[in-house]
């Protein structure tokens, strides 16, 4: 089976580093008043801080070399201003950025999570859970780093070095020539590992989102890991994919280390030449002692942005990294772009039509073959046949899930791929064989479709899908938390709650894809009549694997290999006598060789079938 990952995600496209610059950009557009506001805070407490390096060379040459007691005071006064100048100023702008930055990372997960949500089920089918989760939750994170304080840093950095070589140019324009020859090979060097990590840095996010999909998958399906006793395979598989995140951060880890001894080794290098030639300086005459003193701490001015530049850098190209991945996801086509060109679905009767439907999920192996078939306004179709014949693909063909390789669906005469997905599937009901309810109350879960739907709408319609008399059952009844999945409430409740909350959403299409597979026989019973009110009026799908279910459908069709070999209702279906007689049968003599008489052989007549169908 193909291994479901990002990389092999339906019309996902790379993006080159220019679209990611383009993103950034518009990043920082969009948060431009902050930012610049945050420069200006920046450049303020940088020049503060060249105060103090600047009156250095006074103190020394002036003050303790002259003897000039007087100008103590005026000296620490200026220091005193400018320290609280640069911590008034950094604190104001982590204050600033910090806010801009946590507002960008919500808006861009925000962005991100209504993308993929209005993404085509198809995506979802080939892409896991926790490849999305990350980018939305992980990769968003990552742009801190271009709205926050690393991009204000950054350019306070360069601003600053320029500030400090300016004043060493002035102080020995010889030595600072050779210093700055040394900061742009060092340069060149940070460019060539920033190009290097960044790949490193990507990489890690896919693994990363890899590994959490499949933990996600390990935890939620715990139950099934624990009853195949299979623990020790997938805490093989998480300690697989672990290894590989270590080996990707080892590498990452040594390109930082790489840069970091670098930028120490240029910090050594250019002190050994203050000492070499800064010393001659002072013997020759050159130089005064404070003028040694002023050109070493403005050193440490210049070199020591560049190496929070180098710093900076690496936490910049990660931040690029996640904007690639999220390019990806942003490039996919959503249903509500595709929704753009199409018509308006306006009142909706119910007639569908299916017009030579071919569909197939893996090219080369149809799953449905050329279907025709019509189901009228307000009638019931159901969907019988072998696993894997093809009714719940067409099924969710009905839904706009998947669209027909070949062939139309039409609704009301009109080709579904012409119509508003959003519109149409206002219009629809599910209840499906595995129900999925959210962690909440229960009457939030029936009132999913119809979140304004008031508690007398929500009780009647429990009432109709005989649910209200286990919830009222509860201690808080339909204010009862129902656990990740329902996970607390029984198959069969959660099947009735369902079936309620279809009830309320008052579609007019309706598809009940094995709606009462999880109900014991006395369930199922009361069920029925919940399932008869709610199929009153609408066009309906029941796909069912009990027969018993649908015996009352306006037409049945058998499906088999992806084709319609049978269509009729249930009584014409028996005394044809053929796939749908033999479903029939087969299942009937299962049920009464468990629960009648075990050992005889049992075959319904016509009489039998009549009266089954009267009880």
């Amino acid at each position: 089976m193909k291994h479901r990952d990002e990389d092999r995600s339906p019309k996902a496209k790379r993006f080159a580093t220019s679209d990611a610059w383009e993103e950034a950009r518009a990043l920082v557009i969009a948060h431009r008043y902050r930012l610049l506001l945050g420069l200006v805070l920046m450049l303020i407490s940088r020049v503060a801080g060249l105060v103090l390096p600047w009156m250095s060379g006074y103190v020394v040459d002036d003050v303790i070399a002259e003897g000039r007691r007087e100008l103590l005071l005026p000296l620490a006064l200026w220091a005193a201003a400018a320290t609280f100048l640069q911590s008034s100023t950094g604190f104001a702008l982590s204050q600033v950025l910090g806010v801009a930055a946590q507002r960008a990372i919500t808006e861009m997960r925000k962005r991100v999570q209504r993308h993929v949500t209005m993404l085509p089920v198809g995506y979802f089918d080939s892409t896991k859970t926790g490849v999305l989760i990350s980018r939305v939750m992980t990769d968003a994170e990552g742009i801190r780093n271009l709205v926050g304080t690393g991009l204000a840093q950054l350019t306070g950095g360069f601003v600053t070095a320029a500030l400090g070589l300016s004043i060493l140019f002035y102080l020995n324009w010889r030595l600072t020539l050779v210093t700055l020859v040394i900061l742009i090979l060092f340069g060149v060097v940070m460019g060539l590992a920033f190009s290097k990590l960044r790949p490193l840095f990507r990489e890690r996010g896919k693994i990363n989102a890899t590994v959490t999909g499949r933990l996600a998958e390990t935890l939620g399906g715990v139950r099934i890991v624990k009853a195949y006793n299979v623990e020790k395979r997938e805490q093989r598989v998480f300690a697989a994919g672990a290894h590989r995140m270590l080996r990707n951060i080892a590498k990452t880890v040594t390109g930082v280390s790489a840069t970091t001894a670098a930028a120490t080794f240029v910090v050594g290098l250019i002190g050994a030449l203050m000492i070499a030639i800064g010393g001659n300086a002072i013997i020759d005459g050159y130089w005064t002692v404070g003028d040694l003193l002023r050109y070493l701490l403005f050193t440490g001015v210049v070199v020591a942005p560049v190496m929070q530049m180098a710093s900076i850098g690496t936490q910049i190209t990660e931040a690029f990294a996640g904007l690639d991945r999220i390019r990806e996801i942003l490039g996919t086509k959503t249903e509500l772009e595709e929704d753009e060109n199409r018509q308006s679905v306006g009142g909706l009767v119910g007639d569908i039509e299916l017009e030579h439907v071919t569909f197939e999920y893996t090219q080369g192996i149809p799953v449905l073959r050329d279907v025709c078939l019509k189901a009228p306004a307000g009638t019931t179709t159901a969907l019988v046949g072998s696993s894997g014949s093809g009714k719940s693909t067409l099924a969710s063909l009905i839904m706009a899930f998947n669209r027909p390789l070949r062939g139309r669906v039409l609704v009301d005469g009109r080709d579904l791929d012409t119509l508003k997905l959003g519109e149409f599937r206002r219009r629809l009901g599910v209840v499906l064989q595995e129900n999925f309810l959210f962690d909440g109350s229960v009457a939030s879960n029936i009132s999913f479709a119809r979140r304004h739907a008031t508690r007398a709408e929500i009780e009647e319609v429990s009432r109709i899908a005989h649910c209200d008399e286990f919830i009222r059952g509860f201690p808080e009844g339909y204010d009862t938390i129902v656990g990740e999945r329902g996970i607390k409430l029984s198959g069969g409740q959660r099947q009735r709650v369902a079936i309620a909350r279809a009830i309320l959403a008052d579609p007019r299409i309706l598809i009940l894809d094995e709606a009462t597979s999880s109900l014991d026989s006395e369930s199922e019973a009361l069920i029925q009549d919940g399932l008869r009110v709610l199929r009153q009026g609408r066009t309906t799908f029941v796909i069912a694997h009990r027969l018993s279910t649908i015996q009352s459908a306006d037409q049945i069709v058998v499906l088999e290999q992806g084709q319609i070999i049978e269509r009729g209702d249930h009584t014409g279906l028996l005394t044809a006598g053929g796939r749908y007689r033999e479903l029939y049968e087969t299942q009937y003599r299962l049920e009464h060789d468990r629960f009648i008489n075990p050992g005889e052989d049992f075959t319904p007549d016509p009489e039998t079938t009549k009266s089954l169908r009267a009880g």
